[in-house]
C-alpha cells in the first residue's frame, strides 16, 4: 500500500461541528500538499454553528464569513453529513474504524454558572438561551421570554451582552431588516423593555467588549446610552493598567465610554445604562416567583498578584427593580460521549490540539481538537483561523509519522453507508444549499437577507418536497 496521504491512500478526516473552527480546520486540511478528505458531521441539518446562530442578526457582514466556508465546502475531498448527533447515529470509537483522524470543533453550547441567590428564579435566564431564541436556533424555538417588564439586567459586559442589550435596544423597523427569526421579532415588536441595566464587575478599562460593539451603543437610533461618570474615571491601578496594555483599541474604548458619561436622552423611549464596578449579589423574587429585584454590590480593583486586576466587594450596596434577567458570563463548553472532558475548565483536554488522556496526560492518538472546545470561549470568529492552523499541522505531521488511527473500512463509500443506515434523514452539502436558497428566497419577497427555518422537522419536510433528504 503507497504511503499515507497519496492519492491512493487519502488521510481521512472526520470533523465534528460545523462552525468557524471546523470549517478553519477543513480548509487547512484540504490545502495541505498531501492528499487529504474530510468528512463534517453536524448534528442540525444546517451548518456554520455560531455564526448561524450566535452572531446578532443585525450583524449581516460578520455573517458573511459563511462565503469562505462555502468555498471550503465546494473542494473536492469534502463531504457534509447534517442532522447526524455523535453518541446517538455514531460514536467516536466507531468513527475510528473509518477515519485516520477526528477533530471535534463543537463550540461551547451553555453559558457558565452565576452562583447567586435569586438566580434560578422565573425570567432569570441565559444569554445563551435568548441569542439562539431569536436566532431561531431549533433547540430554543419554543421557549418564551417575558418582555412586559421595564427594567431589564444584562450581566455581563462582552460582546454577547452587547448584543442582547442592543437586541433589546433596537427599533421595530431595525429589527425588520435582519434575518432575526419571525417569531422573535414580533414578540420584540410588543416588548414594553424601556431601561436596560449592563453589569461588568471590573471597571472601563477591563471592559471584554470590542471598540465595534460598543461604538454601535452610541448610535441606536430610540434609545440613550449613558454611563455614570463616577464609574468610568480610572482609577490609580486601571489608569497604570490602560498604560502599559498593549491593546491599541484601549484608549478609543475609554474614549468611547467616556463619551456616553452625560444624562439620558428624554426624548428616545430607551435608556441603556452601562455600570461599571458593580457585581449581581441577590435577586430576590415575588409572590409568583419572579424576579423583582436585584441586590448590586459596588466593587473596587485590586491586585490579583498575577499581574491583573481583580474585583473586590466593598460595603455599599444597591437595590434595583428589575422584572427580567439575562446572564452572559461567560460560554461553557458540553462534554461529548466517549470524548474527555475537563469539567473545571469546559474544554476537552488537549496540548495545542491533541486529545490528552486525562489521567496520563499522554497524546490519545489520532484524536484533535479546535476552537472554543480547545481553547475556551476566547477571541472573535477570525481567531479560530490560527487556533485551526495549530491543529491540523499536528494532526498531518502526526499522520506522516504514523501517529494516527488505522481505519478497517477507510473507504468513503463505507462510511457513507453506515451512516445513511443509521440515519435515514441525513442532510448534504447540496441539500443544504436548496435549503438555503429558499431561506434567502422567503427573506427576499420581506425585503430581509433571509427568513430561516427555525425547526428540524420543517427543515426535512422542505427538503422532502424539493426531492432533498
Amino acid at each position: 500500500m503507497s504511503d499515507l496521504g497519496t492519492p491512493e491512500n487519502p488521510i481521512r478526516v472526520a470533523v465534528v461541528g460545523s462552525g468557524p473552527a471546523g470549517f478553519y480546520a477543513a480548509d487547512f486540511l484540504l490545502r495541505d500538499q498531501r492528499t487529504v478528505q474530510v468528512d463534517m458531521y453536524d448534528r442540525l441539518p444546517t451548518p456554520f454553528g455560531l455564526v448561524r446562530a450566535g452572531v446578532a442578526p443585525d450583524h449581516q457582514k460578520i455573517k458573511a464569513v459563511t462565503k469562505l466556508y462555502d468555498r471550503v465546502a465546494a473542494r473536492p475531498g469534502f463531504r457534509f453529513y447534517g442532522n447526524v448527533t455523535l453518541g446517538q447515529h455514531i460514536r467516536a470509537p466507531e468513527l475510528a474504524d473509518f477515519y485516520h483522524a477526528i477533530l471535534y470543533s463543537t463550540g461551547a453550547e451553555t453559558d457558565r454558572d452565576l452562583n447567586i441567590p435569586g438566580i434560578d428564579l422565573k425570567n432569570s435566564h441565559t444569554a445563551t438561551e435568548f441569542v439562539a431564541w431569536y436566532n431561531g436556533h431549533p433547540d430554543y424555538v419554543h421557549r418564551t421570554f417575558d418582555l412586559s417588564h421595564e427594567n431589564v439586567v444584562v450581566v455581563g459586559i462582552g460582546n454577547v451582552a452587547v448584543d442582547v442589550s442592543r437586541i433589546l435596544a433596537h427599533t421595530p423597523e431595525r429589527l425588520a431588516e435582519t434575518d432575526m427569526a419571525p417569531y422573535a421579532e414580533e414578540a420584540l415588536r410588543e416588548s414594553r423593555v424601556r431601561n436596560i441595566y449592563m453589569l461588568g464587575r471590573r471597571g472601563p478599562a477591563q471592559a471584554a467588549f470590542t471598540v465595534p460593539e460598543v461604538r454601535e451603543l452610541g448610535r441606536l437610533e430610540d434609545c440613550s446610552t449613558v454611563t455614570l461618570p463616577e464609574e468610568v474615571e480610572l482609577d490609580p491601578l486601571s489608569a497604570q493598567f490602560a498604560e502599559q496594555s498593549d491593546d491599541r483599541t484601549l484608549a478609543t474604548k475609554l474614549d468611547i465610554i467616556r463619551s456616553f458619561a452625560h444624562p439620558v436622552d428624554a426624548s428616545k423611549s430607551r435608556a441603556l445604562t452601562i455600570r461599571f464596578l458593580t457585581s449581581p449579589a441577590e435577586i430576590q423574587g415575588d409572590a409568583e416567583g419572579r424576579v423583582a429585584r436585584m441586590k448590586l454590590v459596588h466593587n473596587e480593583l485590586v491586585d490579583d498578584g498575577r499581574g491583573g486586576l481583580r474585583a473586590s466587594a466593598t460595603e455599599f450596596e444597591e437595590w434595583l427593580d428589575v422584572g427580567l434577567v439575562f446572564r452572559s458570563v461567560g460560554y461553557y463548553g458540553v462534554p461529548l460521549p466517549d470524548v474527555p472532558f475537563r469539567e473545571d475548565w469546559g474544554i476537552i483536554p488537549n496540548e495545542e490540539g491533541r486529545v490528552v488522556d486525562m489521567d496520563t496526560g499522554r497524546q490519545i492518538a489520532g484524536h484533535y481538537v479546535a476552537g472554543w472546545i480547545k481553547r475556551g470561549p476566547s477571541g472573535v470568529i477570525g481567531t479560530n483561523r490560527p487556533d485551526a492552523k495549530e491543529t491540523v499541522e499536528h494532526l498531518v505531521a502526526d499522520a506522516v509519522e504514523g501517529k494516527h488511527l488505522f481505519p478497517v473500512r477507510p473507504h468513503p463509500e463505507q462510511v457513507d453507508e453506515e451512516i445513511r443506515g443509521r440515519q435515514s434523514q441525513v442532510v448534504t452539502w447540496e441539500d443544504w444549499q436548496k435549503l438555503d436558497a429558499l431561506e434567502t428566497a422567503r427573506g427576499a419577497e420581506q425585503g430581509r437577507p433571509r427568513v430561516k427555518f427555525t425547526s428540524v422537522e420543517e427543515m426535512l419536510a422542505v427538503m422532502r418536497e424539493a426531492g432533498l433528504a
